[in-house]
């Protein structure tokens, strides 16, 4: 576990704040969800779908009848899959934003993908969205819902009644795909790409 201080703030400090707040964190790491490491015979979900890795040939990664069918060595198996969420993410994602920005009537510059662990996604004040690329692995609604919050900051930089309104607006029955998130999001982090 690594403590990380904010600039300015003495380890003394820290350490204090980390022993009041040990039982919590006791908790929070007996209640982490194991670590999976991204191996051919591993199970993934996609879309919510739990998915078998399976190695196939063929030139790419493609998923069929409940397996993901990875050609080549088993070495690269979880480099291939990683390259391949990213690029369906992108463009579900991109589909998705597009959708909500219709109907928005509003534009957004770009759409990036990283690997957050503390955000699901964010938009600049240069109406940049970015998104984490594991959004792949939830159900297809909650991917669906982060990206109408995410467009509802184009026209509300908060979190205010009215984005909650814009965002109600752009998704209705957005609370059952947020509250998936909260409650199972960490989950879709135990998947380890050889990183």
């Amino acid at each position: 576990m690594t403590l990380t201080l904010p600039p300015g703030v003495p380890e003394s400090r820290a350490l204090d704040f980390a022993g009041q707040k040990a039982d919590w964190l006791r908790r929070q790491l007996r209640d982490r969800p194991d670590t999976v490491p991204v191996t051919i015979g591993a199970t993934l979900p996609l879309g919510g779908v739990p998915m078998r890795i399976v190695s196939a040939p063929g030139a790419g990664v493609r998923a069929e009848g409940g397996r993901l069918l990875v050609p080549g060595p088993a070495g690269t198996a979880p480099a291939r899959l990683r390259a391949w969420l990213r690029a369906r993410a992108r463009d579900r994602l991109a589909e998705a934003s597009d959708r909500h920005a219709v109907a928005l009537g509003r534009t957004y510059a770009r759409i990036t993908l990283r690997d957050t662990r503390s955000r699901w996604g964010s938009c600049s004040a240069r109406s940049g969205l970015s998104y984490s690329w594991r959004l792949i692995m939830a159900p297809p609604e909650v991917l669906d819902y982060v990206a109408a919050h995410e467009v509802a900051h184009l026209a509300e930089m908060n979190h205010s009644p009215a984005f909650w309104a814009t965002v109600a607006r752009l998704m209705p029955g957005h609370a059952a795909p947020r509250r998936w998130l909260r409650d199972n999001g960490a989950s879709l982090h135990r998947y380890r790409f050889g990183d």
